[in-house]
């Protein structure tokens, strides 16, 4: 029994002093956004600044030559389309390969899933070219449209879905419910969870995209927060206090919403983690 405490203290310890330890770069980025730029590189470091500067600071990054506010609504409107676009499909290709019967749909299902297994740069030129055709270069649709297949959340919420009784699915049916009327008001409801942490994986996923916006996008206000943050770089680089506070407003929408969905995302865990 002691031997039990003894480890359980020992993990704790550990776990503890490695969460210190991954924390300690966004301390020091948020200390240093706070800081005149003569303090930020100062040794040892001032956890706490001796002088502030934060109004300053944050005041270059959202008001200076650089229209931070416009990428920020940017990145805002493209990743809360793709976001929900994303998660309606996959949640009705999850249920279609999950709960409908049809011919030919596990094998359809391995071909979707298999496309996950292709990486995004070996098929850049046909998309850039198809994109070129349709007229969605330099466009958030297109932006949007790009994020909105998610083989990872179909096959995420698939797993949920197949966890729900075909006999709940089958007393539906008998009292005349649709497949609609099945998804909507009772599939959907007991894979909250799931829902909730595809949801904010994607979210994370095309808020920090650079990739897309740089080869898709040309027009400076189109441009997404990740562009505008490179924008950004090449007027300030040399001032890491406005760096930091660039970097601070960029990842702070990821951490609320981490922060308001963090107890679905253990649920949907715990769920995953009991399953059969």
């Amino acid at each position: 029994m002691r031997s039990i405490k003894l480890s359980r203290v020992i993990v704790t310890l550990f776990m503890g002093v490695a969460g210190i330890l991954f924390i300690m770069p966004f301390l020091w980025m948020l200390s240093a956004s706070f800081k005149p730029e003569l303090d930020v590189m100062k040794y040892p470091i001032q956890w706490i600044p001796a002088k502030w500067n934060m109004v300053e600071n944050y005041k270059q990054v959202w008001a200076g030559a650089v229209p931070f506010t416009l990428y920020y609504w940017n990145s805002a409107k493209v990743t809360l389309m793709s976001t929900a676009l994303s998660l309606t499909i996959s949640a009705m290709a999850a249920y279609g390969f999950s709960k409908i019967v049809f011919k030919g749909r596990d094998s359809l299902f391995i071909v979707v899933l298999a496309t996950f297994m292709i990486p995004t740069q070996a098929i850049l030129v046909p998309q850039f070219i198809m994109y070129r055709w349709l007229g969605l270069f330099d466009s958030h649709i297109g932006l949007v449209l790009l994020a909105a297949s998610g083989v990872l959340g179909t096959f995420l919420l698939r797993q949920f879905f197949l966890g729900i009784h075909d006999e709940i699915i089958e007393s539906a049916r008998i009292d005349a419910a649709g497949h609609w009327t099945i998804f909507s008001r009772i599939a959907l409801p007991l894979v909250q969870p799931a829902l909730a942490t595809y949801m904010i994986l994607r979210f994370i996923w095309t808020w920090n995209d650079y990739q897309n916006p740089l080869i898709f996008l040309r027009s400076d206000s189109l441009f997404t927060l990740q562009l505008g943050i490179r924008k950004f770089a090449d007027f300030s680089g040399e001032f890491y206090s406005l760096m930091m506070a660039g970097a601070v407003s960029a990842i702070l929408p990821l951490l609320i919403i981490f922060i308001i969905g963090q107890k679905q995302v253990i649920e949907g865990v715990a769920m995953g983690s009991v399953k059969g």
